[in-house]
C-alpha cells in the first residue's frame, strides 16, 4: 500500500525532474505522500462572484470576475512595482504586485477573462488589491463550481508553475491513484465515537470537498488525528521514563520544613500553594523520579514553593541547586531565599558567570563535602567542574529560555537523576501545556496571596505626556517609586521607538537633582554597574528607574508602585505581562500607563486594550496564543516536538482535549497495544518514538 506513496515526486503527471527539484527544496516533498499531505489551508467558494460596485459594502476578500484592461510598471529599486486596472463593468479596481513583476507581467494578457481573488483595501478615491490570486479561465468552457482548495506558495514556487492552481492541477492529478493505497491507522471504537471520516476519504476531500461541510468533516479527522498521535507519544514517553528512571525516595518531610513551615515562614499559603506542595510531595515520596512543570501567575509565590519543596530535599539528606536564565534573576532568587532562610542552618551558595574565582574555588570544594545545602546559579551550573555530593532536586525556572541540551546536564550531576520541577511564571494556555508539555506532570497556582490589589492599567498616547509626568510627581511626593521602560537603547533610523538615552535625558530634566534621583539600568552595562543602580533603587535611594527589559525578571521593589512601558505597542502581551508584574508587589495601589504612539495595528490595538481588560495571566496567554501562534510564544525550534501539518493550537483547542482524553482512553485498555486493532497504531507510534530524541527526558 505504501508503495505507491513512497514514488519520488517526479514521477507524478505534470512534475518532472527541474518542478521536483523545486517541491523538494521550497516545500520537502519528495515523494507522492509527502504532496497528498500537502494541505489547502482555505477554500473559495468557487459559486460566488461579487461585482467591484459592491466592496464599499463587503468585509474581507472577494472573488472578481473580468477583465485586465491595462497595466504598467512603476518606480524603481525597492519601490519598484507593477500595476493593472481591472474591470468588470461595474467599476474599476488596481491589482498590484510588489514582488514577481516579470512573472505576472508575462502571465497577464489585456482584455482576457480571469477571474481575481484577494482582499481590498481603499487609498483616497482608489481600490486596490495588493497580490491576488489569478485564475485565467476560458470563456467557452462553463466556470467550475463547489470550493477550490487554496494552497500556500511563494515566489520561487510561482516561478515553476506552483501558485496554488498549479499546486492544485498536479494533486488533482495524484487524488485519482489513491484509492486503497491509504491504510486506516485509528481503531474503530474511536472512528465510531467520534463520527469520524475514513482516513482514506478525509485525505481526498480535504483536497476536493463537495460543500463547507464535507471541508469541515475531513479537517477535523486529519486534525484529530494529527493531534491523537502527538498526544500518544508525549504519554508514552512519559510512561517510558517513569518505567525506566527510578527516583530518589523522599520518604520524610523531615525539620527544615517543619521548622520553616512553623516559625519563618514570611505569610500564609494559599489554598493552591499548599495544593501544589502536597502534589509535589506525592511525586517525590512515590519512588518514581519526578518531571513536574509549575506554573503560576507573576506574583502568584512560585519562589515560596521551589523554597519549601528544597527544604523537604534537604530533610531528607540530599542537596538542592535552582537554575534561572539571567543573573539578575538568579541573584534575585539567591536574596530572596537566604533572606527567608537567615535564621536557620541552612547554606545557601550562589554561582553566576560574574563570580570570581577564588570564589568559585572555595564553593565547588564546599559543594563536593556537602556543605552546601542550596545552590542558586544560572547555566554556570551546568559547568563539568561543578560536582555535587548527593544532587537529589534541580530547580529550572522560566524553563523555555534554556536549551534541551543545557538541561540534560542537570542530570549527569549524580548517579540517578534528580527529580526535576521546572518553573515559569509565563502563564501557558492549556492547549501549549498538553502538548509541549504533554509529558511532564503540571501544576498550576492560579490564585494570588491575599491582600494584593490589581493593579490598574490604562493606555495613553503622547498628547498626555505632561499629565503623565503629573502623575509620576504625585506619586513620588506620597513615597512611592516608578519604573520607566524603553524598548532600545541606541537610536535606530528603522524603528521610530523612544530611545532610552533620549528618555533618560527628558525625565532628568523633567525630574532634576537634587530634589529627584533616577536610576538608568539596560543590556551595555557590566553586571555591577547594573547591581549597584538596581541596589540604590531597591534601597530605595532613588525614585525612578529608567530601564530597557532587563527588569522584566528579577527585581522585587515592593515600594514600586507605577509601571511606565513606552512604545508599548512594540512589545509582545507576554512581555508587557512580565514587566506590569513589577509592580503590585505591596500593599498600596499600583499603575501600568502604557505609552503609544498613534499609528497602532489591528493586533496592537489588541495588545494595548486586553493589558487594560484583565490583569490574569492566563487569559492575556489565551489572546496572545491566538495572535502571535504557538511558535513564538514556546519557541518550536528548541522544543523538538511539533511538525504540525494541519493543526493549528491557536485554534485547535478543543481538538487537542479530545486527541488527549481518547490518547489515555486507549492506553488504559489497551497499554501494551495488543489488541488486534491497535497493533498497526502501536507499530507506527514505535517508529515514531524510536526517530526523535527523547527529550522528554531533560524536559
Amino acid at each position: 500500500m505504501a508503495e505507491l506513496l513512497s514514488t519520488p515526486i517526479e514521477y507524478l503527471k505534470g512534475i518532472g525532474p527541474k518542478r521536483g527539484a523545486t517541491l523538494r527544496k521550497e516545500l520537502n516533498i519528495s515523494k507522492y505522500g509527502d504532496l497528498l499531505y500537502y494541505f489547502p489551508f482555505r477554500y473559495i467558494d468557487r459559486s460566488t462572484f461579487h461585482e467591484i460596485k459592491e466592496i464599499p459594502y463587503l468585509k474581507g476578500a472577494v472573488q472578481l470576475k473580468g477583465k485586465i484592461i491595462s497595466g504598467r510598471e512603476i518606480g524603481s529599486g525597492r519601490g519598484k512595482r507593477y500595476e493593472a486596472v481591472f474591470t468588470d463593468g461595474t467599476g474599476r479596481i488596481n491589482l498590484v504586485w510588489f514582488k514577481g513583476i516579470n512573472w505576472i507581467k508575462s502571465k497577464i494578457t489585456p482584455n482576457s477573462t480571469i477571474i481575481v481573488w484577494g482582499k481590498p483595501t481603499q487609498y483616497g478615491s482608489k481600490l486596490n488589491i495588493s497580490h491576488p490570486e489569478l485564475e485565467f479561465i476560458d470563456p467557452a468552457k462553463p466556470i467550475e463550481k463547489g470550493l477550490q482548495p487554496v494552497y500556500h506558495s511563494g515566489e520561487k514556487l510561482q516561478k515553476a508553475g506552483f501558485n496554488s492552481k498549479g499546486i492544485e492541477r498536479v494533486i488533482s492529478n495524484l487524488l485519482p491513484t489513491i484509492k486503497n493505497q491509504i491504510k486506516e491507522d485509528l481503531p474503530q471504537w474511536i472512528i465510531h465515537d467520534l463520527g469520524l471520516m475514513k482516513k482514506e476519504e478525509a485525505v481526498y476531500k480535504i483536497h476536493l470537498p463537495d460543500n463547507e461541510d464535507e471541508a469541515k468533516r475531513a479537517s477535523f479527522r486529519l486534525k484529530f488525528q494529527e493531534l491523537f498521535y502527538l498526544q500518544l507519544e508525549l504519554l508514552i514517553r512519559k510512561q517510558i521514563v517513569q518505567k525506566k528512571i527510578k527516583g530518589f525516595t523522599f520518604g520524610e518531610i523531615g525539620a527544615p520544613f517543619n521548622t520553616f513551615y512553623e516559625n519563618h515562614i514570611p505569610f500564609e499559603l494559599t489554598n493552591a500553594q499548599k495544593r501544589v506542595i502536597r502534589e509535589i510531595r506525592k511525586d517525590l515520596s512515590s519512588g518514581i523520579h519526578m518531571n513536574r512543570l509549575l506554573q503560576g501567575d507573576v506574583g502568584s509565590g512560585k519562589t515560596l514553593v521551589a523554597l519549601m519543596v528544597m527544604l523537604i530535599a534537604i530533610g531528607n539528606g540530599y542537596q538542592t541547586c535552582i537554575m534561572a536564565p539571567t543573573a539578575i534573576l538568579a541573584t534575585q532568587h539567591f536574596q530572596t531565599i537566604n533572606d527567608m532562610l537567615s535564621e536557620m542552618d541552612i547554606k545557601v551558595s550562589l554561582l553566576i558567570g560574574a563570580t570570581k574565582k577564588s570564589e568559585r574555588n572555595v564553593l565547588h570544594e564546599q559543594l563536593q563535602q556537602g556543605e552546601i545545602d542550596i545552590l542558586v546559579g544560572t547555566h554556570a551550573l551546568l559547568e563539568d567542574n561543578v560536582v555535587y555530593k548527593n544532587l537529589g532536586l534541580a530547580i529550572i525556572d522560566e524553563q523555555h529560555r534554556f536549551g534541551v541540551a543545557q538541561r540534560s546536564k542537570l542530570w549527569k550531576k549524580n548517579l540517578l537523576p534528580p527529580h526535576q520541577l521546572v518553573m515559569t511564571a509565563t502563564p501557558i494556555p492549556r492547549t501549549l501545556a498538553l502538548t509541549f508539555y504533554g509529558d511532564l506532570d503540571v501544576s498550576v497556582i492560579d490564585e494570588l496571596p491575599p491582600g494584593r490589589k490589581e493593579i490598574q492599567t490604562s493606555h495613553r498616547y503622547e498628547s498626555s505626556r505632561l499629565r503623565v509626568f503629573k502623575f509620576i510627581e504625585e506619586q513620588i511626593k506620597i513615597g512611592r517609586q516608578i519604573y520607566i521602560v524603553y524598548p532600545l537603547i541606541d537610536e535606530s533610523e528603522k524603528l521610530d521607538y523612544k530611545n532610552l538615552m533620549d528618555g533618560y535625558e527628558a525625565i532628568t530634566k523633567r525630574f532634576p537633582l537634587p530634589e529627584y534621583k533616577v536610576s538608568i539600568v539596560h543590556g551595555k552595562m557590566t553586571p555591577e554597574d547594573k547591581d549597584y543602580e538596581m541596589q540604590l533603587f531597591a534601597a530605595g535611594k532613588t525614585n525612578i528607574m529608567v530601564a530597557t527589559t532587563v527588569i522584566e525578571v528579577g527585581v522585587n521593589v515592593p515600594n514600586a508602585s507605577v509601571m511606565i512601558i513606552e512604545s508599548a505597542e512594540k512589545f509582545g502581551l507576554s512581555q508587557l505581562h512580565q514587566l506590569r508584574g513589577r509592580v503590585g508587589r505591596g500593599a498600596d495601589q499600583s499603575y501600568c500607563i502604557l505609552m503609544s504612539g498613534y499609528k497602532l495595528s489591528e493586533n496592537a490595538k489588541k495588545r494595548l486594550n486586553t493589558m487594560c481588560e484583565t490583569n490574569d495571566g492566563f487569559k492575556i496567554s489565551e489572546v496572545d496564543l491566538k495572535l502571535r501562534g504557538p511558535g513564538d510564544i514556546m519557541g518550536t525550534q528548541q522544543s523538538g516536538i511539533l511538525n504540525l501539518k494541519i493543526s493549528d493550537l491557536a485554534k485547535d483547542n478543543q481538538i487537542v482535549q479530545i486527541a488527549r482524553d481518547k490518547a489515555i482512553a486507549l492506553l488504559e485498555k489497551d497499554p501494551k497495544f495488543e489488541n488486534e486493532e491497535h497493533q498497526y497504531l502501536g507499530k507506527k507510534l514505535k517508529a515514531i518514538i524510536q526517530s526523535k530524541p527523547n527529550w522528554s527526558r531533560i524536559s
